[in-house]
Parts: structure tokens; C-alpha cells; sequence
């Protein structure tokens, strides 16, 4: 299977996908606001946020691995893109990315969905988030990794488009 097979585009809820992992597009204090963490944290009982506070702040740019609590999913990777009231930038939701990928291969994970990281309240442009996003996808599974898919997940049509318009970039057809 070649990596253009491995990566999807969907629209929805991420808390709604059926994949061993989800990400969550987190501030560095891994306190879960509003937009996916809000999403999470309704489908939740709690659980997450107190892993999330036994795990305490991260470093800009890192990712911590929760259990997925009462969501009924097995794993949350949560992706500090910025820090919190702040803004994300190429690079935090790129070693953001990039860590959430290594979380997971470090778990064995082999399905896993990921928001528009550092779009939206982060402030990053969705063109760039989906070029870093799937730029990343592309190099991890280039490389030894448990992950057979990696799903991005978008709220809204708009998001949805422009990431298969990059898709298309970032992968074209017959590599």
C-alpha cells in the first residue's frame, strides 16, 4: 500500500471516528477549552482533564498521551500547537505534528485522526496547517511506523476542501 492510501480526509467530529487514537489541538498547559478539546471534553466524563493535570504543562510544540476516558476511544494525543491565549506558527504545529506521530508509533497505534491543528482560535492559516499536517503524514509513514492510517478530521466543508486541494499538492498521484 503506498502512502497516498494511508492518509484520509473526512469531515466531521473527531470524537465520532473510529481510530485507536485521536488528536487534540492543545495548549502547553493541557487545559481543554473550547473547538476540539470542547468536543473531547462533552463526550468525556471528566477523565481526560484529570490526566491532563497529573501530566501538567508541556513544552511548546510537544504532545502528551491520555487514555481516551469515558469517549470510548482507546487513545487522546493531545498537540500543544500553542500556548494557552496564544497563537500557533508553522513550526509549533509542525513539531507538534510531528511529536503526536511519534506518540503514537511509540504505542503501537495503527489508526489514528487528527484536527486542523493550530487553525482556527490557534490562528494559522488553514492552507498552512493542511500543508504541514499532510507533509508530516507523508514523511513519518515514509519511515518505520506502526501507523497503517492517518485521518484528518475537519469540522467544516471549507477545511474538508482545502485539504484535499493539498492533498493533491503534498501527494500527487503517481508517486
Amino acid at each position: 500500500m503506498n502512502i497516498r492510501d494511508r492518509i484520509t480526509i473526512a469531515m466531521g467530529n473527531i470524537v465520532e471516528q473510529d481510530t485507536e487514537a485521536i488528536v487534540n489541538a492543545a495548549n502547553t498547559d493541557l487545559i481543554m477549552g473550547s473547538g476540539v478539546a470542547g468536543a473531547i471534553r462533552a463526550a468525556d466524563d471528566g477523565t481526560i482533564q484529570r490526566e491532563c493535570k497529573r501530566i501538567g504543562s508541556i513544552g511548546l510544540g510537544d504532545a502528551a498521551i491520555t487514555s481516551g476516558g469515558a469517549t470510548g476511544i482507546p487513545y487522546v494525543i493531545h498537540a500543544a500547537g500553542m500556548h494557552l491565549g496564544g497563537l500557533a506558527t508553522v513550526d509549533t504545529v509542525r513539531r507538534a505534528v510531528r511529536k503526536s506521530l511519534m506518540k503514537a508509533k511509540g504505542k503501537g497505534i495503527k489508526t489514528i485522526s487528527f484536527p486542523a491543528i493550530g487553525a482556527g482560535i490557534g490562528g494559522l492559516s488553514m492552507e498552512n496547517c493542511a500543508e504541514i499536517s499532510l507533509e508530516e503524514a507523508r514523511n513519518h509513514l515514509a519511515g518505520e511506523t506502526s501507523l497503517r492510517e492517518i485521518r484528518f478530521v475537519l469540522f467544516d466543508e471549507e477545511g474538508y476542501r482545502i485539504f484535499e486541494e493539498y492533498f493533491e499538492k503534498v501527494l500527487p498521484s503517481g508517486e
